[in-house]
């Protein structure tokens, strides 16, 4: 209907309701203006709305528009009055109860408005964790994603403090555009330097959107103060997301493992591996699993040798080395080993700076020492020889009895694991979003780590060494066992004749690498993965929110945060390398696993996930690795440095698309039905798109508890 008054005639006709003498209370409005009486008329009708004299209401149609955005009030603003019936006091009547009606349902659109910005609201404090990005387009894609869909946008947000710290932003540019306070004068800035920040909108009070984003404004401050309440002040920011990430990957595990055998094998295995559980012991269970585990004294024979360590005494610490004197009074070969492949091996390390070098290549040109040559390399092409003062015989001297004290009978914990991950970590720190970012001390920290964080392991799990009640775990309290095991065995070795590369170093410089490193190594517990992955994750959304192009670090917990992160990447690089490499590193990887599965069936204990070589599933295990552990930490860091990993990321989408191609086939539709495993692995092959991905929802039925 339209909005405008009609002027009422010139010339009145006899009124219908006037008396038997031809006089009506309408008398009083004669001579006046039209547009006069329709103001007299309007006033009135606002002071009583309702109530007018009965025999002086003109002929009226009530128009009552912009009802629900006016609020509950039935006085709103009225916008068509005319003459047009002569029953007055039923056309009041009839128009109250239609404004009574308007109003109820302007009552309803406000509650379905609420309804909405709670449902956004939840959308917003509950993201889901995996990678965004799916490895392989499906048809039911669109056919080009943005960056923003493809999980590299600026607006997506999922860490609980970053959320926060948008939504206050949000509120601050709100509040410039409703106060019109000059921003000029305020005491920050909307944005950080080099920040592009919207300037804000003037709104005026009377205008919709001035009540629209009021009361959004008021909503986000209702939201941010809920989440702050429900902060506990022993958490630290890094929980809340950690805690979180933890939360949706059991979500999203107990949902695999519900698919089939092999599919909860695997998720067991990546619970145990990557999930620092806090262990709730539940004692009726745990005296019905006594009654099946052998007796404690049994389980001590079973231990290698029977032999029990003094706990003053680092164990695995070798007293004889091979290497001493080798090269005393010579000079040293060109890589720190002497080879019969010295020209070979040259032409391999011309391509240490080069993602994906083949490492095993190294250990077969170096005589079995691909650590000692790449360490010895990359020293010499850093030139920190030169800058700590290091005399490259003590540097190889070092390396060869750190190398020698890695596991050769290990197949994937070995000397060869170390040189591949000192490597990856070294063309990490040659990353152009990091240069110059860290000091030569935190370089050398961080090869360092690399270098020294699997010496000496066993090939058997923390959980193994926990589970049987080792030495060890007596020694660390079941505390990332092999990695404080590491840490004690390589700065024990540091004190051997002739092997202290850091004895130029002051003694600040020395206390700063010994935190670093074991900083450093310590994250390499795979336990700990969701806690660095939410740290990062973290530290690049907050970085992202508050508006800085460039990643400052300007202090020890963000630097250490970085570098922790990026040797554990360089850990879980295998799946990121050409294919023919990782299909290598997956092979004696499942091989180590199976070695202990034969200890724990020999020893009559429970065979750990992954670990039984008649059950295991090699290939959907990968695809699962990838989907919920490796991917997501990739696809973070690749965030951090953005653009640099791409390719990285690139390769990895590749070898889990053939993984995923080789799960075998579903049987033919005659074999019988009871097999699961089977069964799921059609379904599974339709599903080519990377499973655990990072959404703004992380599902319906999820707790309201963000933190």
């Amino acid at each position: 209907m339209s909005t405008s008054l009609m002027a009422p005639k010139k010339k009145r006709k006899k009124c219908h309701m006037a008396t038997g003498d031809g006089k009506c209370d309408c008398s009083k409005y004669s001579g006046l203006d039209d547009d006069i009486i329709y103001e007299i008329y309007l006033n009135d009708l606002r002071k009583n709305l309702g109530e007018d004299p009965e025999d002086c209401i003109l002929q009226r149609v009530i128009n009552v528009n912009g009802l629900a955005t006016a609020g509950y009030s039935g006085r709103s603003e009225i916008q068509r009055v005319v003459r047009k019936n002569h029953s007055a006091k039923q056309e009041m009547m009839t128009a109250e109860r239609d404004i009574s009606a308007m109003i109820d349902q302007a009552r309803q659109a406000m509650a379905e408005l609420e309804k909405r910005r709670t449902a956004q609201t939840e959308e917003k404090e509950q993201p889901s964790i995996v990678s965004s990005s799916p490895a392989t387009p499906t048809t039911d894609q669109k056919p080009a994603e943005t960056d923003e869909e493809a999980g590299h946008g600026e607006d997506l947000i999922v860490t609980p403090f970053a959320q926060i710290l948008a939504s206050l932003r949000s509120v601050r540019n709100n509040f410039l555009s409703l106060t019109n306070v000059p921003s000029n004068k305020s005491r920050r800035s909307s944005g950080s330097a080099g920040a592009t920040t919207p300037q804000p909108r003037i709104l005026n009070p009377g205008d919709d959107a001035y009540t629209k984003l009021s009361l959004e404004t008021m909503e986000e401050l209702d939201w941010c103060l809920d989440q702050l309440e429900t902060i506990q002040t022993h958490r630290s920011v890094s929980d809340m997301a950690s805690l979180k990430f933890k939360r949706m990957l059991n979500k999203e595990l107990s949902h695999f493992s519900e698919s089939s055998k092999s599919g909860n094998q695997i998720s067991e295995y990546i619970c145990s591996t990557f999930l620092d559980k806090q262990q709730e012991l539940d004692l009726p269970s745990l005296r019905l699993d006594e009654e099946k585990s052998p007796p404690m004294s049994v389980r001590k024979k079973e231990k290698a040798g029977g032999r029990v360590v003094p706990m003053s005494h680092i164990s695995g610490v070798k007293r004889a080395l091979t290497h001493t004197n080798s090269f005393t009074g010579e000079t040293l070969p060109r890589f720190g080993v002497p080879t019969p492949h010295e020209s070979d091996l040259a032409k391999t390390l011309q391509e240490i700076d080069r993602w994906g070098i083949d490492i095993f290549r190294i250990g077969d040109l170096s005589v079995n020492k691909p650590l000692t040559v790449v360490a010895y390399t990359i020293f010499q092409s850093r030139d920190l020889l030169k800058t700590f003062m290091i005399p490259a015989k003590t540097l190889v001297s070092f390396m060869l009895t750190l190398e020698e004290h890695y596991v050769k009978d290990n197949p994937f914990h070995n000397s060869t694991h170390a040189a591949d991950v000192t490597q990856s970590t070294h063309v990490l720190l040659n990353t152009p979003a990091l240069e110059s970012v860290f000091t030569d001390l935190e370089i050398m920290a961080a090869i360092f780590a690399a270098t020294i964080h699997d010496v000496d392991h066993p090939g058997l799990t923390n959980q193994f060494l926990v589970n049987s009640s080792s030495e060890l775990a007596l020694m660390y309290n079941d505390e990332s066992v092999l990695e404080n095991h590491h840490l004690a065995v390589a700065f024990k070795l540091l004190q051997n004749e002739g092997c202290d590369i850091f004895l130029n170093l002051n003694r600040k410089q020395r206390q700063t690498l010994r935190k670093m490193a074991i900083d450093m190594v310590l994250s390499t517990d795979m336990s700990k993965h969701m806690s660095l992955l939410a740290d990062l994750k973290t530290m690049v959304e907050t970085k992202k929110v508050a508006g800085s192009g460039v990643l400052l670090l300007d202090n020890y917990t963000d630097r250490i945060q970085v570098l922790e992160n990026m040797v554990h990447c360089a850990d879980l690089s295998n799946p990121t390398k050409p294919l023919a490499l990782y299909r290598r590193w997956v092979d004696l990887l499942m091989e180590e696993f199976f070695q202990q599965g034969d200890r724990e069936r020999e020893a009559n204990m429970d065979i750990s996930p992954m670990c039984d070589r008649h059950s295991a599933t090699i290939e959907k295990s990968q695809v699962g690795f990838i989907d919920y552990i490796v991917h997501p930490l990739w696809e973070t860091w690749a965030d951090l440095v953005h653009p640099d990993a791409q390719d990285i990321l690139d390769t990895l989408e590749q070898n889990r698309d053939w993984y995923q191609g080789m799960i075998p086939p579903s049987p033919p539709s005659g074999e019988a039905p009871g097999d699961s495993d089977n069964e799921e692995s059609k379904s599974e092959r339709q599903h080519e798109d990377i499973r655990f991905q990072v959404t703004l929802e992380e599902g319906e039925g999820d707790e309201s508890s963000t933190m």
